[in-house]
């Protein structure tokens, strides 16, 4: 019978929805899926899990600051959430207002700047800036960071900081890779000193990624687009692995779906720039990743799909029932787990 969408249901009660991060970026927990065995461990026992030769490859994708509120020029209040920046004076964004605006109307942001609309494609409307400027620039300057829908406070000083990985470069994300949030400088020096390998690649992760499956049936489903980069220098780093034997450890899934993207049928990755609406489910066949860190994800979501394909729906199961019941911390600024890829 076909999967729907309550295949990958679970109850999840609402005080282990992780609404600050933990005290220290290492101290968070780690639960381990290697099949059907669940060991609960701490992240900074990552190091222990890995081998020398082993790569991990992180996205370098940084937040920016793309939550924007202002008026129309009626008067009406207006939210913006950028989705992604075009270019220096063009972006796709959702806008919430009790009217939608009008092709050709203009909305004053953050009393800072205009924008002209143009037109809605999908849930996302074209805005270009009315006067000068640089979109990069006045959004980092006037926007706010925009948390998750499920953390309920406004975005803090500590969030400036929280929210983005330590090792976050190429900014043009509006939510983190949070299975990167766990890394701090001190831990990536101690595996590159164990001779586990590191490399990045750029998916810059979209607003979509909080979107529901509004189908019941999941070939129905379409993802959203989201762009990507990977370096040759990473191609080249994990075909130098995998000939070697060691593992190719995705950081999060958007490195995943990067990789796998970008795979070729042979499992070699070819770098560039593309866009990636990969959507994997159950039956999806791995070509380039062996093990993946990752975040617990919200129930009936395209990510929750993903993992169940990558260590298998039974196991992911068990193992959320087995977090719910130890008390684990889920979403962005909850715990970890590490999932060996299911091979049968």
């Amino acid at each position: 019978m076909p999967l729907t969408v309550d295949d990958f249901d679970f109850p999840l009660p609402p005080e282990l929805i992780a609404q600050h991060p933990a005290p220290e970026r290492t101290g968070s927990r780690l639960l381990h899926v290697d099949g059907g065995r669940l060991i609960d461990r701490r992240f900074a026992d990552l190091p222990g899990l890995l081998a020398e030769g082993d790569l991990l490859v992180f996205n370098d994708t940084r937040v920016i600051k793309a939550r924007l509120f202002g008026r129309k020029a009626s008067g009406g209040a207006v939210e913006v959430l950028i989705e992604r920046i075009v270019d220096s004076r063009h972006a796709l964004a959702q806008v919430r207002a009790s009217k939608s605006p009008k092709p050709g109307s203009r909305l004053f942001l953050e009393e800072a700047f205009e924008v002209t609309v143009g037109e809605r494609t999908g849930e996302f409307f074209q805005l270009e800036l009315a006067g000068e400027g640089d979109f990069w620039q006045l959004a980092e300057a006037h926007g706010r960071l925009p948390l998750p829908p499920y953390i309920t406070h406004a975005a803090e000083i500590v969030d400036e900081t929280r929210y983005q990985t330590v090792y976050a470069r190429q900014l043009g994300a509006v939510a983190a890779p949070t299975a990167g949030l766990h890394f701090d400088d001190g831990l990536l020096d101690a595996l590159q000193r164990q001779g586990v390998r590191t490399a990045f690649l750029t998916l810059h992760v979209g607003a979509g990624t909080f979107q529901p499956v509004r189908v019941h049936q999941l070939n129905e489903h379409r993802m959203h687009s989201e762009h990507f980069d990977i370096p040759a220098a990473t191609a080249q780093s994990i075909a130098e692995t995998r000939a070697a034997g060691g593992r190719v450890v995705a950081v999060g899934t958007t490195s995943l779906r990067a990789l796998e993207s970008a795979a070729d049928k042979a499992g070699g990755v070819l770098s560039g720039a593309a866009e990636t609406a990969i959507f994997i489910t159950p039956g999806y066949h791995f070509k380039v990743v062996d093990r993946l860190l990752t975040n617990f994800h919200l129930p009936r979501s395209t990510l929750l799909m993903l993992v169940s394909a990558f260590a298998g729906l039974e196991n992911i199961r068990a193992a959320y029932a087995h977090a719910v019941a130890e008390r684990y911390r889920f979403f962005s600024y909850g715990d970890a787990m590490l999932l060996e890829k299911n091979e049968r």
